[in-house]
């Protein structure tokens, strides 16, 4: 959905930069692109190039934890059960407005499997959002690793379903309602 989004932003005609983990797609023309790996350098790409951005619109599916410690060899099988110890990663979207001090329109997206509208509702309102973009993640077809998407546009004032169509369509609308919000 990144990808398309940023594709989206560069046909209404402007800059775009696409911080991407590893994916086997192609940059769209135009789109500035930061590489990264984990979740902690996802983190310090957004933090440190946010201050230059009019609109941000924060869709990747970041892990939400992460292993407190790394095995660089393989893990014998010595016992019946083995027990991980993770730990939080940073919340991207949560730091935009305090750690960050974005003050730009921020769109985020919530992946639900549950609960959709609530989810996304709750979203807009503790990580300050002006948009959240939900969507059914346990829906066939739609959402990762699919070229298609179903949504819903949530902001203050409502919500607005998008059916479902191909994710650059839908990422043209998510566009186009993100930067209404930069005149309001």
């Amino acid at each position: 959905m990144g990808y398309a989004l940023a594709g989206a932003v560069r046909h209404e005609g402007h800059e775009a930069l696409l911080i991407s983990g590893p994916t086997s797609l192609d940059v769209p023309e135009g789109v500035d692109f930061v590489s990264v790996t984990t979740a902690q350098q996802m983190y310090e790409a957004v933090r440190d190039m946010v201050g230059g951005v009019d609109v941000a619109i924060l869709c990747a599916a970041v892990a939400d934890y992460r292993p407190v410690s790394f095995s660089e060899q393989k893990i014998k099988k010595d016992a019946e059960r083995m027990e991980l110890s993770l730990e939080r990663t940073p919340d991207i979207l949560g730091s935009m407005r305090q750690e960050f001090g974005f003050g730009g329109i921020l769109v985020g997206f919530a992946a639900e499997t549950q609960n959709l509208l609530a989810g996304a509702r709750g979203k807009l309102e503790a990580k300050g959002c002006d948009m959240v973009v939900a969507n059914d993640v346990s829906q066939p077809g739609v959402g990762f690793d699919a070229s298609m998407n179903e949504v819903w546009l949530v902001r203050k004032e409502g919500e607005e379903k998008l059916e479902r169509d191909t994710k650059y369509h839908i990422a043209l609308r998510i566009v186009q309602e993100s930067l209404s919000l930069v005149t309001r």
